[in-house]
């Protein structure tokens, strides 16, 4: 049962992302601003945090040890907001999911396969190239159909 709790946690996360780029590119036609989209998200997702933090209560000082690159982890989730919330109503929400997920997959597999940021190495191989090479072919017939 441990081992289905993060699966389900994680499934909807990516309910959550499949709803996010239509409501922030609502938020960015209505004020005409992706950026302010961005931050309104960014916003409501801080206080919902900050909330949460407030019963964790895990001091500011555990993050003392962190490395440099650790700290840019909002960089790369407010240009993916922005981005999706720009490109959902021009490419569609299957569409650009895909062309994300197929990013992050080619991504991930690097970052493993290297070790890099400190997680664990775990190499290459044939089914994992083939299944992100599925995933591209995926993107391709979203964006023909």
């Amino acid at each position: 049962m441990s081992g289905l709790i993060p699966i389900i946690i994680v499934v909807f996360a990516g309910l959550g992302l499949a709803i996010q780029p239509p409501t922030n590119a609502a938020l960015a036609r209505v004020s005409g601003s992706v950026w302010l989209a961005a931050l309104v998200s960014f916003t409501v997702g801080t206080a919902t945090l900050l909330i949460v933090w407030a019963f964790d209560r895990t001091p500011l000082s555990a993050l003392k040890g962190a490395p440099w690159w650790a700290w840019l982890g909002g960089l790369y989730g407010a240009a993916f907001v922005a981005a999706l919330a720009f490109a959902a109503p021009r490419l569609g929400i299957a569409a650009a999911l895909s062309i994300a997920i197929a990013s992050q997959l080619t991504a991930a597999l690097t970052l493993d396969h290297f070790g890099l940021l400190q997680v664990p190495q775990q190499p290459v191989t044939v089914t994992k190239l083939a299944g992100i090479a599925l995933v591209l072919v995926g993107v391709v017939v979203f964006r023909r159909g």
